[in-house]
């Protein structure tokens, strides 16, 4: 029987059908010319709501999954898809979509075989007096896993959080604006008070008398003081813009409400970026799987390349502080076992992280996107050639039934 290798990607936070544009065709053409012995598809979740409780969303993607595996082992006619499973799957995630992925699996391994739960004698249970409890066993790892993930490939999912410098680099272009604003402001004070400051006792002997009324302005001095006046125009209707909206809010209460509910689903579908423990715990889960089940997994990470290098001579508001090395997702660090997974994809053509991360997956903005693919493509042959692999032989058992009739 041909198997089936599933590529199965999964779009990350705020993502839709097209986050991964032509990569899905463009990496399942590599894979099966480099594993020419089986079957290879590629499927793209659906547009999903990136809102709400995660382990709902990995449930939801579960039972999908489930089902469109179960398709093909049907339209195969696999005797024992459960034992013996005809096609095996790997999860390509982008961002947060690797996540995602990494749960599913971690779900998957953490499901148990009913077996008995009687002790195997009277006294296994009768514990010696005065001797501390045994610590409980460590749980078991499902190998009979069904869909069977073969591994988890992500694109810059930031397992370990989200790297600081995608923070203070994007602050800095918000320092630039405020500072624009602030002199801005300046200036507006240069054109009510005059640009020459005056003390207190000044403004006293210069204030005229209130009856006194200046004389009709000017055509001249009228459009030669536009600018000054027109500016402050502006001012005075943000003001009135700024009145007008709390009465609207007010008004709005309940879907500015709706907003909030709306803001907040989606801010928990991504807490847990913001609770470390729960972002190792995860880490050190997928690093098991990968020692004692053999399940592949890589996270292809952007590093950004000679157009966003940060200048050394502290001139920015970055400068060394953060260093040159910029990427968007945290990297291990020491001697941490997840360290071999990440792998860097430099992408020379963008200015900042989050540009970097959003456009890996076209080439007009990735000048390292084939350099990427290879990179992805060898991961997956590396984790796919094996007994499964070499079984794999001939035409698909639905191909031979429809040849005989």
């Amino acid at each position: 029987m041909k198997k089936t290798l599933l590529l199965c990607f999964i779009h990350g936070f705020k993502g839709g059908d097209d986050t991964f544009g032509g990569f899905p065709e463009h990496l399942r053409a590599l894979v099966s010319h480099a594993l020419p012995k089986v079957d290879v598809q590629a499927i793209v979740y659906p547009k999903f709501e990136t809102r709400g409780d995660l382990a709902e969303c990995v449930s939801r993607f579960r039972d999908w999954l489930l089902e469109k595996v179960i398709d093909i082992e049907v339209s195969r006619h696999t005797p024992s898809p459960t034992i013996d499973p005809s096609v095996h799957t790997i999860l390509i995630g982008h961002s947060m979509g690797g996540i995602v992925a990494a749960d599913t699996i971690l779900a998957l391994t953490s499901d148990r075989a009913v077996t008995s739960s009687r002790p195997t004698s009277s006294h296994s249970t009768t514990q010696p007096e005065g001797q501390a409890p045994a610590p409980p066993p460590k749980p078991e790892l499902n190998t009979l896993m069904f869909p069977y993930i073969r591994g988890v490939l992500a694109f810059d999912t930031p397992y370990l959080g989200i790297s600081p410098g995608v923070v203070a680099h994007g602050a800095e272009g918000h320092y630039n604006a405020a500072s624009s604003l602030f002199t801005e402001f300046s200036g507006l004070s240069s054109a009510i008070w005059g640009s020459k400051a005056t003390t207190s006792s000044e403004a006293k002997e210069e204030k005229k008398p209130i009856a006194a009324l200046p004389a009709p302005p000017s055509v001249e001095a009228t459009s030669s003081s536009w600018g000054k006046w027109g500016r402050i125009a502006a001012i005075a209707g943000t003001g009135i813009a700024v009145a007008a909206g709390g009465t609207a809010a007010y008004l709005n209460r309940e879907q500015i409400s709706q907003g909030w509910s709306w803001a907040s689903s989606h801010l928990e579908f991504i807490g847990c970026l913001a609770r470390p423990e729960e972002l190792k715990k995860r880490v050190a889960g997928i690093v098991t799987l990968n020692r004692e089940l053999g399940t592949g997994w890589g996270n292809l990470y952007t590093r950004l390349g000679q157009k966003a290098v940060s200048k050394s001579d502290g001139t920015t508001l970055v400068g060394s502080v953060i260093g040159n090395t910029r990427t968007f997702c945290n990297l291990p660090v020491g001697k941490s076992e997840a360290r071999p997974f990440w792998q860097e994809a430099i992408n020379d053509a963008a200015r900042d992280e989050a540009g970097a991360h959003m456009t890996m997956f076209y080439p007009k903005d990735n000048p390292g996107y084939y350099a990427m693919s290879e990179q992805a493509k060898t991961l997956i042959v590396q984790w796919t050639m094996d007994e499964w692999y070499e079984s794999s032989t001939g035409e698909t058992v639905q191909f031979a039934i429809e040849n005989e009739l």
